[in-house]
Protein backbone atom coordinates (compact mmCIF):
# COMPACT_ATOMS: atom_id res chain seq x y z
CA UNK A 1 0.00 0.00 0.00
CA UNK A 2 1.03 3.53 -0.77
CA UNK A 3 -0.29 6.99 -0.72
CA UNK A 4 0.69 10.47 -2.54
CA UNK A 5 0.55 12.91 0.57
CA UNK A 6 1.05 16.75 0.69
CA UNK A 7 3.46 18.53 3.29
CA UNK A 8 5.50 22.28 3.02
CA UNK A 9 3.90 22.76 -0.47
CA UNK A 10 5.54 19.30 -2.25
CA UNK A 11 4.06 15.82 -3.13
CA UNK A 12 5.56 12.88 -1.53
CA UNK A 13 4.93 8.81 -2.76
CA UNK A 14 5.11 7.44 0.94
CA UNK A 15 5.00 3.84 2.29
CA UNK A 16 4.70 2.21 5.63
CA UNK A 17 7.98 1.57 7.43
CA UNK A 18 9.82 3.78 4.72
CA UNK A 19 11.51 6.96 6.11
CA UNK A 20 11.22 10.35 4.15
CA UNK A 21 13.01 13.64 3.75
CA UNK A 22 9.59 16.76 4.32
CA UNK A 23 9.78 20.46 4.91
CA UNK A 24 10.27 21.27 8.17
CA UNK A 25 7.51 20.15 10.86
CA UNK A 26 6.87 22.05 13.95
CA UNK A 27 7.29 18.48 15.99
CA UNK A 28 9.46 17.41 18.62
CA UNK A 29 11.93 14.64 17.97
CA UNK A 30 10.22 10.70 18.58
CA UNK A 31 6.81 12.33 18.55
CA UNK A 32 4.10 11.55 16.41
CA UNK A 33 2.57 13.65 13.36
CA UNK A 34 -0.46 13.03 11.67
CA UNK A 35 -0.51 13.86 7.79
CA UNK A 36 -4.26 14.67 6.78
CA UNK A 37 -3.47 16.48 3.29
CA UNK A 38 -3.24 12.83 1.31
CA UNK A 39 -3.97 13.41 -2.32
CA UNK A 40 -4.17 9.24 -3.32
CA UNK A 41 -4.05 5.80 -1.75
CA UNK A 42 -3.61 2.74 -3.51
CA UNK A 43 -2.72 -0.82 -2.62
CA UNK A 44 -2.62 -4.29 -5.04
CA UNK A 45 -6.65 -4.34 -6.33
CA UNK A 46 -7.62 -0.30 -5.63
CA UNK A 47 -6.54 2.91 -6.10
CA UNK A 48 -8.46 6.12 -4.35
CA UNK A 49 -7.84 9.67 -5.73
CA UNK A 50 -8.92 12.66 -4.64
CA UNK A 51 -10.39 15.92 -5.29
CA UNK A 52 -8.24 17.40 -3.95
CA UNK A 53 -7.99 15.23 -0.88
CA UNK A 54 -9.02 11.61 -0.14
CA UNK A 55 -12.26 12.14 2.29
CA UNK A 56 -11.00 10.10 5.80
CA UNK A 57 -7.39 8.94 4.87
CA UNK A 58 -4.55 10.22 7.25
CA UNK A 59 -1.01 8.95 7.49
CA UNK A 60 0.53 8.96 10.82
CA UNK A 61 4.01 9.44 11.16
CA UNK A 62 7.23 9.45 13.69
CA UNK A 63 9.43 12.16 13.56
CA UNK A 64 13.36 11.06 13.73
CA UNK A 65 15.14 14.29 13.36
CA UNK A 66 15.78 17.30 12.28
CA UNK A 67 18.42 18.76 9.74
CA UNK A 68 19.42 21.28 7.35
CA UNK A 69 20.73 20.14 3.60
CA UNK A 70 23.33 21.23 1.97
CA UNK A 71 24.25 24.91 1.40
CA UNK A 72 23.22 26.34 -1.64
CA UNK A 73 24.98 29.72 -3.00
CA UNK A 74 23.35 32.42 -4.77
CA UNK A 75 25.98 34.69 -6.68
CA UNK A 76 24.56 37.36 -8.76
CA UNK A 77 27.43 39.09 -11.12
CA UNK A 78 26.92 42.03 -13.67
CA UNK A 79 30.54 42.31 -15.61
CA UNK A 80 31.83 45.81 -15.96
CA UNK A 81 30.32 47.76 -13.52
CA UNK A 82 31.41 45.60 -10.40
CA UNK A 83 27.89 44.13 -9.19
CA UNK A 84 28.74 41.45 -6.87
CA UNK A 85 26.00 39.92 -4.34
CA UNK A 86 26.51 36.42 -2.43
CA UNK A 87 24.00 35.03 -0.38
CA UNK A 88 24.01 31.40 1.35
CA UNK A 89 20.71 29.01 2.12
CA UNK A 90 20.54 25.53 3.78
CA UNK A 91 16.96 24.52 3.95
CA UNK A 92 15.84 22.39 7.20
CA UNK A 93 14.29 19.42 6.92
CA UNK A 94 12.88 16.85 9.27
CA UNK A 95 13.27 13.02 8.54
CA UNK A 96 9.84 11.07 9.07
CA UNK A 97 9.23 7.28 9.48
CA UNK A 98 5.47 6.47 8.17
CA UNK A 99 4.00 3.76 10.46
CA UNK A 100 0.08 3.51 9.06
CA UNK A 101 -1.72 4.96 6.35
CA UNK A 102 -5.21 4.67 6.50
CA UNK A 103 -8.17 5.07 3.94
Amino acid sequence: MYAVIETGGKQYKVQEGRTVAVERLEADAGTAVTLDRVLLVADDTSRTVGTPIVAGAKVTATVMAHSKDRKVVVFKYKSKVHYRRKKGHRQQYTTIRIDKIER
